[in-house]
């Protein structure tokens, strides 16, 4: 059993994960990140396409916060893992003529420079980087335990022990979609299965491309070109929304699909991302190298959650007029101690994860307010008010 207690673990080696570790280890040395598979990047971080581009749209506070992400994201991966990131920017084009006709009105709203090319817009800005490496290169100074899964947290006198083993200070879970750690009824996380291919191809790609799915620049291998395309969105059902009589590999439960370390592969969809390529570009001559899935986590606004969550039995118990609509400031609402997440960062985790990851460490390092808007204290406001109507 472990007498050791670490200034910080962190739960969860993902992009998320490696990027908060990073960030505390400017300050402590005491760090453990713990991951339930064998190397980091295995889940939805190791089948992400790692594409980073703009949002186009109306100006709005989501929209606000992935620009400000973009710009600090790519600034990050440029200065501690130059090496993992292509600019060779992104063309976005539209799927068909009703969004052609949505970007012309996005136009006098964009947040970057761009030019007209292959029938979409070309942003120089727009990236891709190698999420593997990305994620090894921001660990590989941190202490590991892989292959352990986390299958219980407890908070005694000021320390929370891992599995009665392991002991922390605080503890940072960012363990996405699995959310067996999180016994709030509030946090409310929805899966998006996505699914990844590599594919060896004749044909040269310069930049990354993007419409119904994203094709990345080419990387020459001998005489020809690996490409990766991703990728697929499937919401998880939960267990009462299953027709058993018609069940596929993606409608299983949130429970079956998100806390176990499987990873489920569809040729349906191997198929699918290929047909959507070959929409935007010619591909010849294509064998397939690799595919990669896994779950995405998505907030139920498409927010971010990240900071400290709210100890709601206790918070109701010293507010029981919250449940009548009576207002109680944020700051007022009881935190669980040393408890904090990043989590709801969905398919644009390595625009957002290095972004977060900064706010994160200067609250908790240096006592900084978070964004409201990325806080879990919207999601337990929401969850009173709908028990108020009920």
């Amino acid at each position: 059993m472990s007498t050791k207690i670490y200034d910080f673990i962190v739960v969860g080696a993902g992009i998320s994960g490696c990027s908060i570790a990073f960030e505390l280890s400017k300050s402590s040395k005491s760090i453990l990140l713990i991951d339930k598979n064998n190397d980091v990047a295995s889940g939805a971080s190791g089948a992400a396409g790692a594409f980073l581009s703009p949002l186009l749209g109306k100006p709005n506070k989501f929209k606000d916060l992935i620009t400000k992400s973009l710009i600090y994201s790519t600034n990050f991966y440029l200065k501690h893992t130059p090496n993992c990131i292509d600019q060779c920017g992104t063309v976005r084009i539209p799927k068909d003529d009703i969004h052609k006709q949505k970007f012309e009105t996005y136009k006098q709203y964009m947040d970057f420079e761009y030019t007209i090319k292959d029938d979409g817009y070309y942003f120089k800005i727009a990236s891709v980087v190698d999420g593997y490496e990305v994620c090894k290169i921001l660990s590989k100074d941190i202490e590991k335990l892989l292959n352990y899964d986390v299958h219980t947290i407890k908070y005694v006198d000021k320390i929370w022990n891992i599995n009665d083993t392991y002991k922390a200070k605080n503890i940072i879970i960012t363990t996405g979609a699995n959310t067996k750690l999180i016994k709030e009824d509030y946090f409310n996380i929805r899966a998006v299965w996505g699914q990844k291919i590599t594919i060896n191809t004749t044909t040269k790609l310069n930049i990354n491309y993007h419409k119904e799915c994203s094709i990345s620049k080419s990387k020459k291998v001998n005489d020809s070109y690996n490409v990766s395309i991703g990728a697929t969105h499937h919401r998880l059902l939960e267990q009462n929304e299953i027709d058993k009589n018609n069940i596929d590999t993606f409608t299983m439960s949130k429970e079956l699909c998100t806390q176990c370390a499987n990873v489920c592969i569809s040729d349906n969809d191997t198929n699918d991302l290929l047909q959507k390529a070959s929409d935007i570009i010619n591909l010849e001559n294509i064998k397939l190298i690799d595919a990669k899935a896994g779950a995405r986590a998505c907030s139920v606004d498409y927010f971010p959650i990240v900071g400290s969550l709210i100890d709601s039995s206790k918070t109701i118990e010293e507010f029981p007029y919250l449940i009548n609509g009576t207002n109680v400031q944020d700051d007022r609402f009881t935190k669980i101690e040393n408890l904090y997440i990043i989590n709801g960062v969905g398919g644009r985790g390595y625009v957002l994860a290095p972004f977060l990851a900064k706010q994160l460490y200067n609250h908790i390092i240096k006592d900084e307010k978070l964004y409201d808007i990325i806080t879990p204290n919207r999601l337990f406001k929401r969850w009173v008010k709908k028990r108020r109507k009920s």
